[in-house]
């Protein structure tokens, strides 16, 4: 009986010192919060994840263009979804400090467009074509933008190269910026509530599209140069007289110090990735269904152990 006891007491310490030692120290890995809900699944189930491995988490709630710079000085340790179509020059300036990496693709498939609900095109005939809008400036237009169209733009902290490319195409359009992502989505559900015109800036991976069919506008497809050299295109003397990017890929990075304090969040953080699917199906349920998102995301990974164990592995 005493030798099983003390065989019992081996095993359990050894299983102490194991779970020490996966965690390389206690000083907490900062996560960065950035301006929406998809960003938010994406961070917390990689910090959920790291919980369960024994690591000291904190989310902190960072400007998506700042915490670039937050990067430098560990004062935020990795942010977790990062758009290529509109970090702009900020991804490039954080890699050249050399203070942080790369920590490769997400895996989500984004896009982001011009985008309106598919009953406008009984509105304004011609749709989806670009050109079209301008005929029909007046139906999107409001008491603040008349004669001109509204046009529902991103929140300014997310970037502001709408207001070039309404400008380059000689639009007949004012970008209207929106205050956060949570009043876009109340004027997408007012306004398709009750088909009222609506033509504004919009993404997926998104929970909306399964509830509204939303269209894309066809502007002058993007092409390298289009952004940044004003010969390219039908506007000889303006950039962004073209779409959005829609090769966009969505990206991790990391403070460099991140592989050398924590080796074991390293791996987890390199290797995670995220579908579409999954992300919009616990917006879903943060969004629509009101659900605790530290509750929703702890019951994803209950449900796929193998999936998040592999991450580490």
């Amino acid at each position: 009986m005493k030798i099983i006891r003390k065989l019992t007491l081996g095993i359990a310490l050894l299983g102490l010192t194991g779970m020490a030692g996966a965690v390389e120290s206690d000083d907490p890995i900062k996560l960065a919060l950035n301006e929406w809900t998809g960003q938010h699944i994406t961070t917390y189930v990689a910090g959920e994840a790291l919980k369960r491995l024994g690591y000291n988490v904190e989310y902190v709630t960072a400007g998506y263009y700042p915490q670039m710079q937050a990067l430098t000085d560990n004062s935020i340790t990795a942010t977790l979804e990062i758009w290529s179509s509109n970090i702009g020059e900020n991804w490039q300036k954080a890699l050249d400090t050399g203070q942080v990496e790369e920590l490769g693709d997400l895996g989500l498939k984004p896009r982001e467009a011009w985008m309106y609900p598919a009953y406008m095109e009984e509105q304004c005939p011609g749709l989806p074509d670009w050109k079209a809008l301008n005929a029909c400036a007046e139906v999107f237009a409001t008491a603040e933008t008349f004669p001109k169209g509204r046009f529902l733009d991103y929140p300014a902290e997310w970037g502001t190269t709408n207001v070039d490319r309404i400008n380059a195409l000689s639009m007949n359009f004012d970008s209207q910026p929106a205050g956060s992502e949570g009043a876009i989505l109340a004027e997408l559900k007012r306004a398709t509530a009750k088909q009222e015109p609506l033509v504004l800036m919009f993404w997926s991976p998104h929970w909306f599209h399964s509830t509204q069919e939303m269209k894309i506008v066809n502007l002058p497809p993007y092409e390298e140069g289009c952004h940044d050299n004003a010969s390219w295109g039908i506007n000889p003397d303006a950039t962004y007289d073209c779409d959005w990017d829609d090769s966009a890929h969505i990206d991790k990075m990391g403070w460099i110090g991140l592989r050398d304090r924590w080796p074991g969040a390293h791996k987890l953080l390199t290797t995670y990735t995220l579908d579409n699917a999954t992300q919009e199906a616990l917006m879903h349920q943060v969004d629509v269904g009101g659900e605790n998102i530290v509750k929703a995301i702890n019951a994803w990974l209950d449900a796929n152990e193998s999936t998040w164990k592999a991450w580490s592995m």
